[in-house]
C-alpha cells in the first residue's frame, strides 16, 4: 500500500476533508487503479481497508474516450476475484463539498444498484487520489485510488 494512503487510515474525517479541499483535481486516471476504503476516524480503519480490499472492492478501471482526457467511463473491481462490475461516467464538475473543480464518478445513469452514488476524487500527489463517496447528498465514506504500477 502507498505510504500516503497508509497515513490516511489514521486520520479523522476532518483531516481528510482538509486534504481533499486543498488538492487540485489533477488528471482523470486512465487504466487500472488500486482502491482502499477509508473509514475515517475509526479504530478499525486498517482492518476495514484490509477486509474491503480482499472481499469487496479493489479499485476502479478507467477508460478515457474523449480527446484530452476530459471524460470517460469506469468499472469497479469487486469480489475476491477483482471482477469488473458497476459502470459509471467520469467527468469534471464542481464538488458537492466545496464547489471547486473535481473529478466526478457518476453512477446515476449507468447503474440500477448504485444510481444514488456519486464519487468525487482529487489527485493529492502524482498517481494518488483521495475520494469522497456520496449517497444521495449525504457523504458516507472516503477512499483512495493509486494508479497501478505508479505511485
Amino acid at each position: 500500500m502507498n505510504e500516503t494512503v497508509k497515513s490516511w487510515l489514521s486520520k479523522s474525517r476532518e483531516e481528510l476533508d482538509e486534504i481533499y479541499c486543498n488538492a487540485m483535481p489533477g488528471d482523470i486516471p486512465n487504466g487500472d487503479t488500486q482502491g482502499t476504503a477509508i473509514l475515517a476516524g475509526s479504530l478499525f480503519a486498517k482492518w476495514v481497508a484490509f477486509l474491503a480490499g480482499v472481499f469487496a472492492w479493489q479499485g476502479k478501471v478507467f477508460d478515457l474516450f474523449c480527446p484530452g482526457g476530459h471524460a470517460g467511463v469506469l468499472v469497479n473491481k469487486i469480489t475476491p476475484f477483482s471482477l469488473t462490475f458497476i459502470v459509471a461516467k467520469v467527468y469534471r464538475d464542481k464538488s458537492w463539498m466545496d464547489e471547486k473543480d473535481t473529478i466526478v464518478i457518476d453512477y446515476s445513469r449507468t447503474s440500477f444498484f448504485a444510481k444514488a452514488i456519486r464519487d468525487e476524487i482529487r489527485e493529492v500527489e502524482p498517481g494518488v487520489y483521495l475520494g469522497k463517496v456520496w449517497y444521495g447528498k449525504k457523504r458516507v465514506l472516503d477512499f483512495a485510488l493509486t494508479r497501478s504500477g505508479g505511485a
